[in-house]
């Protein structure tokens, strides 16, 4: 190397430490390096490319390290501008499989997913209790101003349908796939539990034939269940009724997202004498997915694998064992 090229190394290297070069972003492709995905099977759940909006930036994580929020002192994968949505599978070993499938749906206010967080960490603990864990990247970001968008329920719908027609060939049971989802997540699960009947995109295969009703939901620290100028009990856009599956649904008090998200979802249930677990927490504040503290808000693992276990979906099947 020569002289100036070691010159130029070293003043970048002192601007850098001193904090007055920003530290680069990591550019992704697949799976983010965080995340530790690398070898798992994933594949795109579109033939083409999927309806709706798609941007042209490139996939990366935006978080800046200098100034990115870390949660129980540990980084934070922001997967930003999804266009091409896709799953990664986490299965179980053999001796553990019990049938189960969960969709994962991370979180980040439809602008980001918080990927390795409420991803992939998420989709270990589901492997760990033999559950096969789908991670969905779904599209994102929300146009600015906008609602709700409607792609990322676009691509719960075509997911939930693509896991259950490789059920087979994934030794997966067709009725016991459920959806797990936090913050906007938890959102877009929701909306995906309660907007079963109808797609939100015209048929585009053999897939979209088949049904993309969750047979259970699981939503940690949800956003937009209501519309706190309304006068409804819930969002306009989550049709609950009798068919609507059985939930989890957990959050602490002081999330400032609003606790009253649960609350109110969880009564709209209870009207459609539809069955739900509802934990509610005195402290622990907002996006802390798996990674434990002090708080009791972050033992909600324990506790939804204490429901699930309960409701059978933890039993091992023979036909699903090998």
């Amino acid at each position: 190397m020569s002289a100036t090229r070691i010159m130029s190394a070293m003043c970048v290297l002192a601007l850098a430490t001193a904090g007055l070069v920003a530290a680069p972003r990591r550019a992704i492709s697949g799976e983010p390096a965080a995340g530790g995905g690398s070898g798992l099977p994933r594949m795109a759940i579109w033939p083409a490319k999927p309806p709706g909006r798609t941007t042209d930036q490139k996939e990366r994580d935006t978080t800046d390290d200098r100034t990115g929020r870390r949660v129980a002192g540990r980084r934070v994968t922001r997967l930003g501008y999804v266009s091409k949505p896709m799953i990664t599978l986490f299965k179980p070993t053999p001796e553990k499989h019990t049938g189960t499938a969960v969709v994962v749906c991370p979180g980040g206010g439809y602008h980001i997913l918080a990927y390795d967080l409420e991803g992939t960490e998420v989709c270990r603990w589901l492997q760990s209790l033999g559950v096969t864990g789908v991670l969905l990247k779904y599209r994102v970001p929300r146009a600015s101003r906008e609602g709700r968008p409607v792609e990322p329920l676009m691509d719960a719908q075509r997911a939930l349908s693509f896991v259950r027609s490789h059920a087979d060939e994934w030794k997966i049971d067709p009725h016991r796939i459920g959806v797990l989802g936090f913050s906007a997540g938890g959102n877009l699960a929701a909306r995906l539990a309660t907007n079963y009947q109808h797609r939100a995109y015209d048929s585009t295969d053999h897939i979209d034939q088949i049904a993309c009703r969750p047979d259970f939901a699981v939503l940690v620290y949800p956003a937009y269940l209501y519309e706190k100028q309304s006068k409804q009990l819930i969002a306009s856009d989550l049709p609950v009724d009798a068919r609507t599956p059985p939930m989890f649904l957990t959050m602490a008090f002081d999330d400032p997202v609003g606790a009253e998200n649960i609350l109110r979802f969880g009564l709209a249930l209870k009207r459609a004498n539809v069955p739900v677990e509802l934990h509610l927490y005195p402290t622990g504040g907002h996006g802390y997915g798996l990674r434990r503290t002090r708080h009791a808000a972050t033992t909600w693992p324990d506790r939804c694998a204490d429901w699930m276990r309960a409701n059978g979906w933890l039993r091992r099947v023979d036909r699903y064992e090998k």
